[in-house]
């Protein structure tokens, strides 16, 4: 009897720091740093065998940076014509690989079918891109599941339980029945 009471004493005691009291493996309690909100506009890819191109969505301007696949180098004096999104029309060249098409209305929260044909000199082709302009998933809080808190109470129970056997053992002791 007295090896048991000698291990449940030593459980209750045990139980709280391996139930998570050491937070050496990084995890703490304390109040998480805020999170930097960093404003990115809606994006999409396409490639092919000869072409590799990024779109943005900037503003009411869709951004097309369009490079060979096999190089990674810009693509200049080409001839891109968009379609999708309610947008058709060629895109111009601002910078070397850069191609911008102007919107006159901003695009609605939804995923747009974007067709996009990519002429430079003797190469073609056809890229599809699906440009998702709804609004980010908000990032879901850090919050304790039951688990924890029920690992806590059965330490109490243990620690409650071995406090009471202690005591009915003296109680025997000394001779006090109840």
């Amino acid at each position: 009897m007295k090896h048991f009471l000698t291990a449940i004493f030593m459980a209750s005691i045990a139980l709280p720091a391996w139930a998570g009291g050491d937070s050496s493996d990084g995890h703490t309690h304390a109040a998480p740093e805020p999170v930097l909100a960093v404003a990115t506009s809606p994006r999409a890819t396409a490639t092919s065998e000869d072409f590799e191109i990024v779109i943005a969505l900037e503003d009411n301007r869709l951004v097309l940076y369009v490079d060979r696949f096999a190089s990674n180098e810009p693509v200049t004096k080409a001839r891109i014509e968009v379609e999708g999104a309610g947008l058709k029309g060629l895109a111009s060249e601002v910078a070397p690989g850069t191609y911008v098409i102007d919107s006159a209305n901003p695009l609605p929260a939804a995923k747009h079918a974007l067709t996009i044909s990519i002429e430079a000199g003797d190469t073609a082709d056809l890229l599809l891109a699906t440009l998702d302009t709804s609004p980010a998933a908000a990032a879901e809080a850090h919050i304790h599941s039951w688990n924890v808190w029920a690992v806590w109470i059965v330490a109490a129970m243990l620690l409650l339980a071995g406090i009471g056997l202690l005591l009915a053992r003296r109680k025997r002791r000394n001779g006090v029945s109840s």
